[in-house]
């Protein structure tokens, strides 16, 4: 019988762990811990997510700021930002919404973010720390499925990960988490080039999928009893809904599911533990500011 990873329901839980830590700190006079986000022009997905790590932030009792700033910034305007954010003492933690718009430079300005406050855990310093196996702000989305993985128990020692993408965001970081001393994998990562893709992803006891194509991994591509975590979210039109669309992953669920183990759904598996991660991130950060 296939288990769900239900990042929905892990996410609730750990919010209120976080909002009982916020409450305990403002209630010894202390200030809560403050996120910020920076978005750059009025791209609806970037507006919903920065919209949904708003109403999250309020939920365990964070102050909350969003910089909303025109598409045509100019990009020595949008770091002049960046560096007003990192001398801010009562902002413990930020994030710039990607994507950018194209005539700025995504790397320039995430170099640009102090370390001591990069949430998203994104700059040059908290990669190469994370590399290294030191302490460090790991990248939500990573962090989100480490979590999902560690929380529900799935054994992962020894056990054969196969890791579909290699973007920063997510396939390089969490291909390397999960190789690491507490999680123990043997890692595969696999990507758009790989040759004989399908006989690999047989092979994966725990499956990462995020290459960013609705519906890319079929039945045939996946071992009995697998773990299957699937991290890409496409909206597709849907007539019969409200909104006009549904939501799909990068994995055909309705083929898929019933061969796993357990399985992230869509939505509601990894998404809601990417936001939660930032949050985990920003409590870390203020609790270091204070050191």
């Amino acid at each position: 019988m296939t288990e769900i990873l239900d990042g929905k329901a892990l996410a609730l839980q750990i919010k209120e762990e976080i909002a009982n830590e916020v409450r305990q700190l403002v209630a010894a006079d202390h200030r809560a811990p403050h996120l910020a986000a920076v978005i750059v022009g009025e791209d609806g997905a970037s507006m919903t997510y920065v919209a949904n790590k708003e109403k999250s932030s309020h939920e365990v009792g964070f102050t909350s700021s969003v910089y909303r700033l025109p598409e045509k910034i100019s990009e020595r305007e949008l770091l002049e930002t960046i560096q007003f954010l990192n001398n801010d003492p009562d902002i413990d933690g930020f994030i710039v919404q990607l994507p950018l718009p194209k005539h700025i430079n995504e790397q320039r300005v995430i170099n640009a973010i102090s370390p001591d406050k990069d949430v998203d855990g994104f700059t040059p310093v908290n990669i190469g720390r994370m590399v290294l196996g030191e302490d460090c702000f790991v990248p939500a989305t990573p962090m989100g499925i480490c979590t999902l993985l560690k929380r529900y128990g799935i054994e992962t020692a020894g056990k054969h990960c196969v890791v579909i993408g290699r973007s920063n965001i997510v396939g390089t970081p969490v291909a390397n988490l999960l190789s690491r001393k507490g999680f123990d994998c043997t890692v595969t990562m696999c990507h758009s080039r790989t040759r004989n893709l399908a006989e690999l992803t047989r092979q994966a006891d725990i499956l990462v999928v995020a290459i960013g194509k609705p519906e890319f991994i079929t039945a045939d591509m996946v071992k009995p009893d697998a773990v299957l975590v699937d991290v890409g979210i496409h909206r597709v039109p849907d007539a019969s809904k409200k909104n006009g669309y549904r939501v799909i992953g990068d994995v055909k669920h309705s083929e898929v599911d019933s061969k796993c183990s357990w399985v992230t759904p869509v939505p509601g598996g990894v998404g809601p533990l990417t936001i939660v991660s930032l949050l985990q991130n920003t409590l870390k950060a203020y609790h270091k500011s204070h050191e």
